[in-house]
Order: C-alpha cells, then structure tokens, then sequence
C-alpha cells in the first residue's frame, strides 16, 4: 500500500468524503466491470456499483488492511453483486455435475482473428454472445469464479481473499466451473 493510499484510507475513516473519493477513483471502473461481468446488464451493474461503494464508504472505518484496499473493495462489490441475483432474479439455477465427452475426446472452443472480415467479426460476436449467455446459466458461485479468474484475471490469491477461502478451493472451484461452462457451451452448439 502506497503512503497516499495509507493517507487517504485513515482520512476517509476519519468522514473525509474527498478523500474516499481520491481513494476509489483507480479502482471504480473495475468494480463496475466485476458487477457488469456477474450481473450482465449496464443498469444493473451501475446501481449495484454505486450500492457497493455507498456500503465501502460507510465500511471504510472497519477496514483493517488485512488484506489490500482493492481486494477489500471488489469483495464488497462482487458481495453486492450477489446480493443483487437472489434478491432480484427469478431464475430457475440447474446445477450440472455431469462431464461429456464426444468420441473425439473432450470439447474445447477456440477463435482466432487476424484478420477483421465482416464474416469473421459476426462469428466472433456470435462466439462472445454464446459464451455470454452460458456463463449467465452458470450458478452464482461459478459465475463469480469465472468473472474474477477468466475475465477480471485475479490471482488465486486474490480471488482467496476476495471469497474468504482456501487457495484450493478456488482452483477446484474454478475446474468445475470451467467444465460446466464447457458442458453449457457444447450443448449450445449442437442445438
């Protein structure tokens, strides 16, 4: 941690509203980003952004630097986030524990552009949007594992503290969401 940083945390704890907001600055458009990652929707991901900072704010005085000043702020916005899910959507969650495999052996997705054709940007999005939509159908703790490891590309470490556990059980918790979302993205393409 930075002496500024140090500087503007105790400021902050002490009701400085500036200096709170010097503080988040570098950190608010990945925490929108974490939210709009989990959430999937703009207007969603700026409330709950604009929530999780409002809660940072009034939590800054419990802040202990156990753990850094961001990894502390995106726990309380990927929290947030979830929050926002079981309050707000009405979704029925399938849990799916089963591998598949194809004859040719496990499935594995790929794109590679170099060059930006018409076809091959339309394909592309195509691919975003399958990917998108599965990783929407995966249950909250692996949407959330896969949005701090694959998309936001924390470290183990980080995602440990950001979901108070074990090393370990963030990289078990990262396979089976990586072969769920295999399983969700193969069942989309045979369709």
């Amino acid at each position: 941690m930075s002496l500024q940083e140090a500087s503007l945390i105790e400021q902050s704890k002490a009701g400085n509203i500036d200096s709170f907001e010097q503080l988040i600055l570098a950190h608010q458009k990945k925490a929108f980003n974490i939210a709009y990652r989990i959430l999937g929707n703009l207007e969603d991901a700026n409330d709950v952004t604009q929530e999780a900072l409002l809660k940072a704010y009034k939590g800054i005085s419990k802040f202990n630097a156990k753990s850094s000043f961001s990894t502390w702020l995106y726990t309380i916005v990927t929290n947030t986030s979830m929050d926002f899910i079981r309050k707000n959507r009405k979704t029925i969650v399938t849990y799916l524990d089963r591998e598949y495999e194809t004859e040719e052996g496990s499935y594995k997705t790929q794109v590679y552009s170099d060059q930006e054709t018409p076809e091959e940007i339309l394909e592309k999005k195509e691919v975003q949007k399958l990917v998108n939509d599965a990783i929407e159908q995966l249950s909250d703790e692996h949407r959330k594992i896969i949005v701090l490891r694959d998309i936001q590309q924390f470290s183990y470490q980080e995602i440990a503290q950001i979901l108070n556990c074990s090393e370990g059980t963030v990289k078990s918790r990262i396979n089976r969401a990586r072969n769920n979302l295999k399983i969700l993205i193969k069942e989309k393409l045979d369709d």
